[in-house]
């Protein structure tokens, strides 16, 4: 089962009508922004009811409430860390928060080596750490290129730069924005996501007068079907773990430029993406502009790319690992053939 935490007034949430598509059970916990205790006892109720055999969280909230609402039905925990997003004070305070409630978990999941060290470096026992980078069915196509270029309204002889993912900091859209007026017309940017950051954004594109370059799309919930669309997919972000949207980049075959930051050197290595520094508009408008001039170049990277995710991140070995993780915190090892 998949227990969705969504604010009390949210109507249709797209990830709960994906669960639904994909035939999956599910359950709705309404709670308001702050209902930290209504949704400690409406999880606890949860658990009680369905006693599952193992509780798996992901992200600062679920960790600590969830974790403590399974802890008080005596339910064993698993946690995957995808990455720390650092910021503000309270942001921090929160992740630090978040950590020290990993010392009760049965197994806690790191999907890259950077995540691990940090874990490591704040007292997380290495008894507890496993590491298991995300995995994607490089099976699933997307739409033919002619169609996804339709799609998104981009002209056949414009050179077309793909970003998905959160509006926030972390993710460096603005990085990849402070670029763009050093990388030379025509092109397209098709901003896919939303997020806190959304109009500053806007306004810092309409400032730098590239309105007429960058289609905001909102949130797409087959985003990873436009990839086609692009010439080049462009990762900007400040910190990572393993982003799946980078996993559909290669699945996709597009030419990849991103930030050499967390998970990401694990993922891709020179020959097959163009990495650079983060926070380095002039180096990431290079590294695109490279993508541009020399295409053969670039198609011989996306494909080593797309072998690499075929050999490293594809989705059996990923499902086998997990599921060892859980037979190992089961009270006992008979109950993981369950």
């Amino acid at each position: 089962m998949v227990v969705t935490v969504v604010e009390s007034n949210t109507a249709d949430h797209p990830f709960v009508a994906a669960l639904a598509g994909d035939g999956l059970e599910s359950a709705v916990v309404r709670v308001g922004a702050k209902g930290y205790l209504k949704e400690w006892r409406s999880l606890r109720r949860l658990m009680r009811q369905v006693q599952p055999d193992i509780v798996h969280t992901h992200g600062y909230r679920s960790d600590v409430i969830g974790g403590l609402a399974a802890a008080s039905v005596r339910i064993p925990r698993v946690t995957t860390v995808h990455g720390f997003t650092g910021g503000g004070a309270k942001n921090r305070a929160n992740e630090w928060l978040q950590i020290r409630s990993y010392y009760a978990f049965g197994a806690i999941v790191a999907v890259s080596q950077s995540i691990v060290q940090r874990l490591r470096n704040a007292g997380v026992p290495d008894s507890l750490i496993r590491t298991i980078p995300n995995a994607i069915d490089p099976r699933i196509t997307g739409a033919p290129r002619d169609a996804t270029r339709a799609r998104i309204g981009a002209l056949a002889d414009e050179f077309v730069i793909g970003w998905v993912g959160r509006m926030s900091s972390e993710k460096g859209l603005d990085v990849l924005i402070e670029a763009l007026p050093n990388i030379r017309q025509p092109f397209k940017c098709i901003f896919i996501g939303d997020g806190p950051d959304r109009s500053q954004l806007s306004w810092r594109i309409t400032r730098l007068g590239l309105d007429s370059s960058v289609r905001w799309t909102g949130v797409v919930p087959d985003a990873a079907s436009l990839f086609s669309a692009f010439d080049v997919f462009v990762l900007s972000s400040r910190t990572e773990g393993i982003p799946i949207v980078l996993l559909e980049a290669m699945r996709a075959n597009v030419p990849i430029v991103a930030t050499r930051v967390g998970g990401v050197p694990e993922m891709l290595d020179q020959t097959e993406a163009l990495l650079v520094p983060s926070e380095q508009p002039a180096a990431l408008a290079k590294a695109i502009e490279s993508v541009r001039e020399d295409a053969p170049s670039a198609a011989r990277r996306a494909q080593a790319a797309r072998a690499r995710l075929e050999r490293d991140f594809a989705v059996e070995p990923w499902v086998r690992r997990y599921q060892a993780v859980y037979r190992s915190v089961l009270p006992d090892a008979g109950a993981g053939a369950k």
